[in-house]
């Protein structure tokens, strides 16, 4: 077998075992195998950075152009932030907070909002932007003219590869960012010996200098900028080492010389000065210096194949087969730009994998969570600073990775909320007075959690709460107690500082937060000024619902917090329910405010968030509230980035609604919001759209959400025929499944933690196990559910 999950005859292998022959699916005669569905290939260089390809291992990433007379590798090390250690907490907010208060009860809502943009927000109002580290430019001797192109990207082994014939010589290109040696490697061979001639050179937009580092070694030592009155403290080093194979290799001021040579090996090593968000205190010489000593002593295969098998252990998981195309042969950009989803279903099961690959190069340990360009960036100054954006988009980065089988990809996630547990405690004891710890809609490397950019958008107090609820799905995918019992003093700080700040709203006598608003929508026009802030929108209310939830039943599972588990139940009990509104949509504040705010086109449906990720609304429990969803999302419309479009698909998947769900995936793979690299388009880039995609088609073929596990809830006509294999769901399930003609035809079921189980599927299933039938009940059409025994496979075939 090949080591890219197919069969040199091209057949998919389902992971299914030997008895499920019958759900192997061969690539057609006409599909190209050499554009091999996992493979992002193109006929001609990247002539700009959403072409460029990317590479990652979760603290270092590059860009590759994949050029012939020069070759540009973008470079980024994912701690260098602009400015420094810093304390964003506002000392003026505690005294403001309370007249804050009394005007959104009195609903004076221009005077709060103003209040609040004097006196509440952060100091600096602005966060840091997320920066560059600079290039290396590889130039090549020569004439410009090359034959026989191709560059790729191939997902199944997170190598880059690009080929091309210049003066009769074939010229080979590799490029892989390793984890297991935190190195970038460059492999540049020849079909024809002494071929290999170029010279490297580091550049950088950053305060910084190049110089050489030996005979095979050139170094940039730079800093990160200032910026909002924060002086630039990120120190970092890069390191370039050549290994030759023949000719020679030498250094000039900085600048790599190798001439003549059969093959060269190039080694670039990042480090910095970042420790943590209080301690800038490294010595970046000394960790590029460590990485790039102990990857030089190794050969080029010996490096190659660690990183292979060690990204294969993650990305191998996992397969998806949604049938394939003609289309399936032609370059990647040119697949996109034809804007034919339907007839081109490879797409849509590349662009799953994309999202996947992404996510483990963009979030690993060691390293940090995946910000909004994951860990790709070009600039000083990116677009809104690609920060972390917890109203929506941090957490939606994570969306696909316990049920796209990348759980240890949340670490460095978890790592960002222990660190803003911290800093938030701080932010809770001075802003509002309160025990336990609170983010608002922001935050950077400085891991600054008070309110900042404006009152509109910066004063809503749950983007802790809803980060808390990633520490509850971990538990809920993997059934760990030592991992719950590890992140339960996160979770019950949160609680602890909403029990200590809601307030009974006068007129309804609700539990309500105030302030909030509803993220990023106006809820009126107030003296010619749009206003959002408010007390106890609906989202605020879904988080809590399920915040308090949560920490009730981790409570329980941990023996612990039993008096806390009875107030946060009590408070829980007293939250504004979801409600449906005069135009029969769910209401996104606690009052039906009418006007432009109800026909609202924002990208935001943050009102929403109780059917997805959450799940209080649902189509069988609760029709009433879904038919309201349903009413919301088309009184929105369309209007909307490349993650709201992929929200939407998850809303709409939710619904059980396939044509609805597909038509947003559709979109969202038109060339307006994806680019040529397939990245995500706000535009510009932003890499939650890739995550949020990712996670709508798993929502598509299989959710687990309401304590059942549903088979194929919302498979569009256009994926009529297909496989999936290495699927999680909630209670510690793994999946495979195949279908055929838009029914299932063969699934299974691994139970690694012996919980029951709940499936519910589209026709009746028999259940067996070892090829003896299981014992199921059978409580409604179409629902089996049985007690499964840990480690034990169960078969599903159709019923007769």
């Amino acid at each position: 077998m090949s080591n890219d999950g197919y069969t040199r005859r091209g057949v998919l292998k389902t992971g299914l075992g030997a008895a499920a022959g019958s759900l192997l699916v061969t690539t057609p005669a006409h599909a190209s195998p050499a554009a091999g569905p996992l493979k992002l290939w193109y006929d001609r260089p990247a002539a700009a950075w959403l072409e460029a390809l990317p590479v990652g291992c979760g603290r270092l990433g590059a860009m590759v152009f994949g050029g012939v007379a020069t070759e540009r590798l973008q470079l980024n090390e994912d701690s260098i932030w602009a400015g420094g250690p810093h304390d964003y907490d506002n000392p003026e907010a505690l005294a403001a907070l309370p007249e804050i208060r009394r005007l959104v009860w009195e609903d004076k809502w221009q005077a709060a909002q103003n209040l609040a943009d004097e006196k509440f927000l952060g100091k600096p109002s602005e966060q840091a932007p997320y920066q560059v580290l600079g290039d290396l430019t590889l130039t090549f001797p020569g004439a410009a003219e090359f034959t026989e192109y191709r560059r790729e990207l191939d997902l199944s082994r997170a190598v880059t590869t690009v080929t091309y014939v210049r003066d009769g010589v074939r010229h080979t290109r590799e490029v892989f960012a390793s984890n297991p040696d935190q190195v970038v490697v460059v492999r540049h061979t020849a079909d024809k010996p002494g071929s290999v001639t170029f010279q490297a050179a580091f550049t950088s937009p950053q305060a910084s200098s190049t110089s050489s580092a030996g005979r095979d070694s050139i170094a940039l030592d730079g800093v990160s900028t200032d910026t909002q009155g924060l002086k630039g403290e990120v120190r970092f080093r890069a390191l370039a080492r050549a290994r030759t194979r023949g000719g020679a290799v030498r250094t000039d001021g900085g600048t790599l010389i190798v001439e003549g040579a059969d093959e060269v090996t190039l080694l670039i090593s990042m480090g910095s000065s970042y420790r943590s968000y209080k301690d800038v205190g490294g010595d970046p010489a000394e960790v590029a210096g460590r990485h790039l000593t102990r990857a030089g002593g190794q050969p080029y295969e010996v490096l190659k194949r660690k990183h292979v098998r060690d990204y294969q252990r993650l990305f191998g998981r996992l397969d998806i087969d949604l049938g394939t195309s003609e289309a399936a042969a032609l370059p990647t950009d040119q697949r996109i730009a034809r804007k034919q989803l339907d007839t081109d279903p490879g797409l849509a099961a590349l662009y799953y994998q994309f999202g996947r690959y992404l996510l483990i190069s963009s979030s690993r340990s060691p390293g940090y969570a995946a910000n909004l360009q994951g860990i790709w960036n070009d600039s000083l100054t990116p677009a809104w600073e690609s920060k972390y954006t917890i109203n929506i988009n941090c957490e939606m980065n994570y969306w696909p990775a316990a049920p796209a089988n990348l759980v240890e990809c949340m670490d460095p996630l978890f790592d960002l909320i222990k660190d803003l547990a911290e800093t938030g405690a701080r932010t809770a004891a001075t802003q509002y007075g309160a025990k336990g710890w609170v983010a608002h809609h922001n935050t950077d490397g400085w891991r600054g959690t008070a309110p900042v950019d404006f009152a509109f958008y910066g004063v809503w107090p749950t983007g802790g709460a809803w980060l808390c609820l990633m520490l509850w799905e971990h538990y809920l995918y993997t059934g760990d107690e030592r991992r719950l019992r590890e992140h339960f003093p996160l979770i019950k700080g949160s609680v602890e500082f909403f029990l200590d700040t809601l307030q009974t709203d006068p007129r309804s006598g609700y539990l309500v937060t105030n302030p909030s608003h509803s993220p990023e929508v106006g809820h009126h026009e107030d003296g010619g000024e749009n206003v959002s802030i408010c007390a106890g929108p609906t989202m605020d209310m879904q988080i809590l619902r399920d915040l308090f939830g949560a920490f009730g039943e981790a409570s329980e599972i941990l023996g612990v917090e039993a008096e806390m588990r009875a107030k946060a139940a009590d408070a829980r009990s007293r939250l504004v329910p979801n409600q449906i509104g005069h135009l029969g949509q769910i209401q996104e504040w606690q009052e039906d405010y009418r006007g432009d705010a109800a026909l609202s086109r924002s990208r935001h449906i943050s009102h929403l968030w109780g059917l997805f990720p959450g799940h209080q609304i649902d189509p069988r429990l609760s029709p009433d509230l879904a038919a309201a969803a349903r009413r919301t999302l088309e009184l929105r419309g369309e209007a909307g980035a490349g993650w709201s479009l992929a929200w939407k698909i998850n809303f709409w998947a939710r619904l059980l609604d396939a044509p609805e769900a597909y038509k947003r995936l559709s979109n969202l793979l038109l060339p307006a919001r994806t680019a040529p690299n397939m990245f995500d388009l706000h535009p510009p880039f932003q890499i939650d759209g890739n995550f949020g995609g990712t996670s709508g088609i798993t929502e598509m073929l299989l959710q687990s959400h309401g304590d059942q596990v549903h088979l194929l809830p919302a498979l569009p006509a256009a994926w009529p025929a297909g496989s999936i294999r290495g699927f999680r769901a909630r209670g510690g399930f793994e999946v495979d499944l195949s279908w055929s003609g838009g029914a299932l035809t063969r699934g299974r079921i691994r139970s690694d933690l012996g919980r029951r189980l709940t499936l519910r599927t589209g026709a009746p299933v028999t259940v067996t196990s070892g090829g003896r039938p299981v014992t199921v009940s059978r409580p409604e059409p179409n629902v089996v559910v049985l007690n499964t025994h840990r480690g034990t496979l169960y078969d599903l075939t159709p019923s007769p």
